[in-house]
């Protein structure tokens, strides 16, 4: 995995940032409604989900549709090593406002 793959920092911080009252199914997000927000292709999409649910980042629930969502419990015991907490870490480049309405 890159140190700076920005499509699995874009779904890190989407799943992180994601409001039950804003997202269009309060189980979570699906690798559909991903892709078409940020206009990514699907496969990549479900590549970079499954390399968070690997590092129990985020899980999923369901089959069809498959709904994702973060797991705060798992992300507390991340190491400080890991690439994941690196992406978590470097913002520069981040642009928070697509993650919250004011």
């Amino acid at each position: 995995m890159e140190t700076k793959d920005k499509v699995l920092q874009i779904i890190l911080f989407e799943l992180l940032f994601s409001n039950p009252q804003n997202r269009d199914y309060a189980d979570g997000l699906t690798a559909v409604e991903l892709s078409r927000k940020y206009n990514i292709k699907i496969d990549q999409v479900k590549k970079r989900l499954k390399i968070l649910q690997e590092k129990g980042i985020v899980r999923s629930i369901g089959a069809s549709p498959k709904f994702w969502i973060f797991d705060e419990y798992n992300f507390q015991k991340i190491d400080q090593d890991d690439p994941i907490h690196y992406l978590l870490c470097n913002t520069e480049d981040i642009d928070f406002d697509k993650f919250f309405e004011y």
